[in-house]
């Protein structure tokens, strides 16, 4: 993978460290493939791979915006068409400029755990659906590939987003949320 490094003590929980560019959407769904592969799931790269790449675009899009070495102001504006930039970085900014963006699978029969960490401790916020806005649709495509998502603050600075998935069915992959 090309911008990120993959790690894996347990061979169920697995981790890549994403580099803060463009091409970590790419580099996550790729781990997202040959982690499930692996795993024999391949069934529900298609979901995974979609929710990843949402998420993933998410702490590009978000979190990165305040970092105070993040990729300049224009790049970031391209890749995500709007960007915020603080005038003075603040303490928590200073402590979330260290924090990667990681994108981590597991696998606990029947489920698998897409995670995605990031630098913001701001959660993410799903918008009103605006079927001519070119953005603002993500979580939404999360909320419906998922069986469930939620994220949840990380001690000291940044948060993690999941998504879970059922492994172990019939209706594994392809868009299959039931209430």
């Amino acid at each position: 993978m090309s911008t990120g490094t993959a790690i894996a003590v347990d061979p169920h929980v697995v981790t890549c460290t994403l580099a803060p560019r463009f091409e970590a959407v790419r580099t996550a769904r790729e781990f997202a493939r040959s982690t499930l592969h692996g795993w024999g799931l391949g069934a529900l790269f298609d979901d995974v791979a979609l929710v990843a790449s949402e998420l993933v675009t998410n702490a590009l899009r978000h979190a990165l915006e305040q970092r105070t070495d993040a990729p300049s102001a224009e790049s970031v504006r391209i890749l995500t068409e709007s960007v915020r930039v603080p005038a003075q970085p603040g303490p928590t900014q200073a402590v979330a400029a260290r924090l990667p963006i990681r994108i981590s699978l597991v696998h606990r029969s029947p489920q698998v755990v897409c995670a995605v960490s990031d630098p913001s401790s701001r959660g993410p916020v799903a918008r009103e659906p605006d079927f001519v806005a070119e953005s603002g649709r993500g979580l939404h495509l999360v909320d419906s590939f998922s069986r469930a998502w939620g994220w949840h603050p990380l001690a000291g600075a940044g948060k993690v987003v999941w998504a879970v998935f059922e492994a172990e069915n019939e209706t594994a992959g392809r868009h299959r949320r039931s209430a």
